[in-house]
């Protein structure tokens, strides 16, 4: 039988999503863990985004093919009895042979949180980028204050004109942290923007991401908004397709997958 799996992870003390070779310490490699434990043989597990590490869920998705018939609540159960307490099976459904998390996957819904006031925000701190609290500024910011005066309050305004500029079909290779082989070709259907008290909350909605494309397209608009880039930037980095134009990659603290839809 082939089951969807719904998981939320912190992904903090992990090394992404996807198993590694000879080393288990993935949220791919504990789940998979604990089905070949049940199972009693390899069981390998199919999910739809392979996060980095350090990035959080709240709405992974992921399915399973087993030879043995368990009803939904009791894979539930079993799971979350023996996953570690970091990671949690929200829901487990029976799903047609056909369905594959990733292939069937539509738009897929990325959250990058920033604390914008001076306090260690010491309960959230393992989920929110506290962009006053950096100590380390990449160059491309430094060398941008030489010449602009530096603050660490951001433009939301002169932000959300730059999203604008990202929305749509673009060959998004400037903003990819490697060579791939493959389409760079991708597109964001939506970059959206929520200000509560002292906390920027950036959404992406797209059909897909590339190799930190999330953290650096965040770079490049923190850099946006703290006025060491300009807005009419934008097209230029997607024009040349050249990484070292685009901003600096935020950590991955701050980086959640929220939801998949299908």
């Amino acid at each position: 039988m082939n089951y969807r799996l719904l998981i939320q992870y912190d992904g903090t003390r992990y090394n992404g999503w996807q198993r590694l070779k000879n080393n288990d310490n993935t949220i791919q490699g504990k789940i998979e863990n604990v089905l070949t434990r049940l199972m009693e043989k390899p069981v390998e597990i199919i999910g739809a985004s392979r996060t980095d590490a350090g990035v959080h869920a709240r709405g992974q998705v992921a399915n399973v093919h087993l030879d043995r018939e368990i009803s939904p609540e009791k894979l539930c159960w079993y799971l979350n009895n023996y996953l570690p307490e970091d990671i949690e099976i929200l829901q487990v459904k029976v799903v047609s042979n056909q369905f594959h998390s990733r292939y069937n996957a539509g738009n897929k819904t990325y959250s990058y949180t920033i604390a914008m006031n001076n306090r260690k925000e010491v309960f959230d701190r393992r989920y929110i980028y506290h962009l006053k609290q950096e100590r380390t500024w990449p160059e491309s910011i430094l060398e941008g204050a030489d010449a602009t005066g530096f603050t660490t309050e951001l433009n939301v305004q002169k932000m959300r004109e730059a999203a604008k500029l990202l929305e749509g079909e673009h060959n998004f290779q400037g903003f990819c942290a490697k060579k791939m082989k493959k389409s760079t070709v991708r597109t964001i259907e939506k970059i959206g923007f929520e200000e509560k008290e002292d906390i920027l909350r950036i959404t992406y909605v797209g059909s897909g991401f590339l190799y930190h494309m999330a953290r650096i397209l965040t770079g490049t608009l923190i850099e946006i908004g703290l006025g060491t880039r300009e807005v009419d930037s934008i097209p230029l980095i997607i024009a040349r397709k050249d990484r070292s134009q685009a901003g600096y990659l935020v950590p991955a603290k701050g980086l959640s997958l929220e939801k998949i839809d299908y």
